[in-house]
């Protein structure tokens, strides 16, 4: 039996942790937040992120989160729309991965809480308590680095700032935002916007570094990026946040390099870092994770686990940047919302294309 020492308490953390138990291994899971957190995410739960939950026992069902089957670009005054190929769901980090963690333990994981890691050294975890286990690592921190273990950016979109703030939500916004998610591409960024459980909106966006230094301020910001059509319903909705989530540097369309001789498995944003305005990030964590559980189970090393994690999601990583790049000028941001609302079957179709192939889920096992 072995005890790998997984670092983060995410999607990715929780799902290996729940596997890895199944399996009858006893894994250690180290988390630095004493208890449940919000995160910045833009909350959008796949039907392949939903299989791979479902697949190790978790009813994401009970946590109440919103229905989701439409999406929504707006750029200007203009706006296309189409169904999406599936049923998402809005759902919360604080909800759903708190209820993960308490799914893995009942399976018999240890989750430590509180717990914060200082380094690996040497295959050893090293923590202000002292070393832990001496087993498998594997590194499932999110977006947040863990010193001595950085991604490199060289190549990825790395000069955005995040935001994160939660609305209440009333009965005109419910309407508005009803089943749908929508993404409000702008000069300098891009937000996402879409109701979650608890008669609540999630707000999440992205702004380059010269686009916030020239407003200043989160207030000026949002005050500009309230003018968006896209955005304007938000002008007087009530935040519930005293101030937002942020996180910078974080280097989107990274994928990690399977390097021969690394003792490290590197699950969800250590290993992949897909747009946010695709959605599926937190599938590639959740698959990342079942993966890594099996495969180290079965023996494997880390950088066949890495070849293959890479091998299932870098197309859409690939096509997420290079559409994000594209939106990232005025010109391109109006012909893909003119493209897409005059063929409103694309829209649907490259939602399907930056999500993990359901072939891949199922070879997977979910």
């Amino acid at each position: 039996m072995m005890q790998p020492v997984i670092i983060g308490g995410g999607l990715a953390g929780g799902s290996v942790a729940t596997r890895l138990a199944q399996l009858g291994h006893a894994p250690v899971l180290l988390e630095r937040e004493p208890g449940a957190h919000d995160k910045i995410c833009g909350e959008f739960l796949s039907v392949e992120a939903s299989r791979h939950l479902a697949a190790i026992g978790f009813d994401v069902a009970r946590l109440g989160g919103a229905r989701i089957d439409t999406m929504r670009l707006h750029v200007g005054g203009r706006t296309a729309e189409a169904r999406l190929p599936f049923v998402a769901t809005g759902i919360t980090r604080r909800s759903l991965d708190a209820a993960l963690l308490d799914h893995a333990a009942a399976a018999g994981a240890e989750i430590r809480r509180g717990i914060s890691v200082r380094h690996i050294d040497e295959g050893r975890v090293v923590t202000a308590e002292g070393e832990i286990g001496r087993g498998p690592v594997i590194l499932a921190t999110g977006k947040h680095e863990l010193r001595g273990e950085a991604r490199d950016p060289a190549g990825t979109i790395a000069d955005l700032i995040g935001f994160k703030q939660f609305f209440r939500t009333t009965p005109a916004l419910s309407r508005a935002l009803a089943g749908a998610v929508t993404v409000t591409a702008f000069d300098g960024g891009y937000a996402g916007l879409q109701c979650v459980e608890g008669g609540r909106l999630n707000l999440c966006l992205l702004v380059d570094r010269a686009r916030f230094k020239g407003a200043g301020s989160w207030e000026a910001l949002f005050a500009a990026l309230v003018r968006e059509p896209g955005l304007a319903l938000l002008a007087d909705a009530e935040p519930l946040l005293p101030r937002p989530l942020t996180i910078a540097a974080v280097p989107y369309g990274y994928l990690a390099t399977p390097a021969a001789g690394d003792p490290i498995w590197r699950l969800g944003d250590q290993a992949a870092v897909i747009p946010s305005f695709c959605g599926d990030g937190m599938a590639m964590a959740l698959h990342g994770g079942r993966l890594a559980a099996d495969m180290l189970a079965a023996g494997a090393a880390p950088h066949h686990f890495q070849a293959r994690l890479r091998r299932d999601v870098s197309r859409q990583v690939r096509l997420a940047i290079a559409v994000q790049r594209f939106a990232g000028t005025r010109a391109g941001r109006f012909a893909l919302v003119a493209g897409l609302a005059a063929v409103p079957a694309a829209l649907s179709a490259l939602a399907r294309w930056t999500r993990v192939e359901t072939s891949a889920v199922a070879r997977a096992g979910a």
